[in-house]
């Protein structure tokens, strides 16, 4: 399994597309630390920009690579190499190249505005942690999508669909259902909601670090008072390592149980 990974990895690494991935968030970083003049607030912007993105390119991108690596992949299924090995090698080189292109667009810039003399560091730390999760989960999603799809235009169709619907649909949905159910205690379907996405979850573990309460809506308001920032945070990192584990555990059930 690692030499796939050191393959793999090293062969995204010099993807043309992993080095725009690399200059976007370094460009965009660099300019919201200029713009807003403050580690805190550039934090808070590349957020949003991090929340929007990532899960983007990652399904995107790991739904692109899947399909383009299925010679290779029958090739490495041809020798004496366990299927999961095959597979989770392809996904751990490919997911740390993108988060190394992530976290190296972003850290660049911060280091050089004094973030590591900073009491910032922690805020910027919770930032990069809910983005290389944000990547690997999206990564593995985008893997398990591709290998229950082996026609490429459904798999890429259900990709963009998933990520329309936890980046924008389900925000939405759940504003729907509060309304409705307004005259109903709601906190515990607002805990479990959010839960259930992995782009809320990154939103509200980077909110209570920042203790922005303003920006966190209902459902962080709602993970800060029943947990706590400290406990709330926890938990959301906690869900964080179940969706993915949940995903990795897919991807290895699929790859022993199909006939490739």
């Amino acid at each position: 399994m690692l030499k796939i990974f050191k393959y793999s990895f090293f062969d995204v690494l010099r993807s043309r597309w992993t080095i725009i991935y690399f200059l976007f968030f370094l460009i965009s970083t660099l300019s919201l630390l200029y713009l807003s003049n403050s580690l805190s607030k550039a934090i808070a912007s590349l957020m949003n920009v991090a929340l929007a993105i990532i899960p983007l390119i990652s399904i995107v991108f790991g739904v692109m690579h899947y399909y383009n690596s299925r010679d290779f992949i029958d090739l490495l299924l041809s020798q004496p190499i366990k299927r999961k090995d095959v597979f989770l090698g392809q996904f751990s080189g490919l997911a740390s190249s993108l988060s190394a292109s992530f976290f190296l667009g972003t850290i660049i810039p911060f280091a050089i505005y004094g973030v590591f003399v900073s009491g910032e560091i922690w805020d910027f730390g919770i930032l990069a942690v809910a983005g290389l999760f944000l990547t690997f989960i999206f990564v593995a999603l985008s893997f398990f999508i591709s290998m229950i799809n082996e026609d490429k235009i459904k798999g890429f169709g259900f990709a963009i669909l998933i990520w329309l619907f936890l980046s924008v649909l389900y925000d939405g949905l759940i504003l729907l259902f509060f309304v409705s159910f307004s005259d109903y205690p709601l906190e515990t379907p607002s805990i479990l909601f959010t839960i259930l996405n992995p782009i809320d979850l990154s939103r509200v573990l980077i909110l209570l670090k920042l203790d922005i309460s303003a920006l966190m809506g209902f459902t962080g308001a709602v993970f800060n008072q029943f947990f706590g920032t400290s406990s709330g945070m926890l938990v959301s990192f906690l869900s964080l390592i179940f969706w993915l584990t949940l995903l990795l555990w897919g991807i290895r059930h699929i790859s022993q149980k199909k006939d490739f």
